[in-house]
């Protein structure tokens, strides 16, 4: 699996992988009305154009079939930089480590720009990653502090024993 950045040639396979990621997730997709259906979709062409630019979106490609995508961008957050995370979708059936594997490049991608902190959502397609990434949790919420701030970040590291446990 190679791990990359895309651009305007991938634009339709995003918007493919997204719609198959929707449908599987809602099989009445297909039935809402249109403007629901745009609402959910997070590939629209302005969306690409966007992401495409922030240097912390990243695809999975083998083979030349993509079978994932981050979108993430540079937010400022009070008085600091923090990368958000805003979606990760993975094709249907996607081995686990797809998921972490574009988490991880975005950390790393945010690491390298001098970023210390990547914020996501926790849903249970990244709670793996959220886990190897040693990401610390607040409800559905999770943060990745890198460098030394991970030693004194506020939260519940992700491990502890307790927490995530159901």
């Amino acid at each position: 699996m190679r791990y990359r950045t895309f651009g305007e040639q991938d634009y339709v396979s995003l918007q493919a992988l997204d719609l198959l990621a929707q449908r599987t997730a809602d099989p009445a997709f297909d039935t809402l009305p249109a403007r629901e259906q745009e609402g959910r979709l997070h590939t629209s062409l302005p969306a690409l154009k966007f992401y495409e630019r922030s240097e912390h979106s990243f695809v999975a490609e083998e083979d030349g079939q993509l079978h994932g995508v981050v979108l993430a961008q540079s937010v400022w957050q009070g008085d600091r930089p923090t990368v958000l995370v805003r979606t990760l979708t993975t094709r249907p059936g996607a081995a686990p480590e797809v998921a972490a594997s574009l988490l991880h490049a975005t950390v790393k991608s945010a690491y390298d720009a001098a970023v210390y902190e990547v914020h996501f959502a926790l849903t249970p397609d990244l709670a793996g990653a959220a886990l190897q990434e040693e990401a610390v949790v607040t409800g559905c919420y999770a943060v990745c502090h890198l460098g030394t701030r991970a030693q004194t970040a506020p939260g519940v590291r992700l491990g502890t024993p307790g927490v995530g446990d159901a």
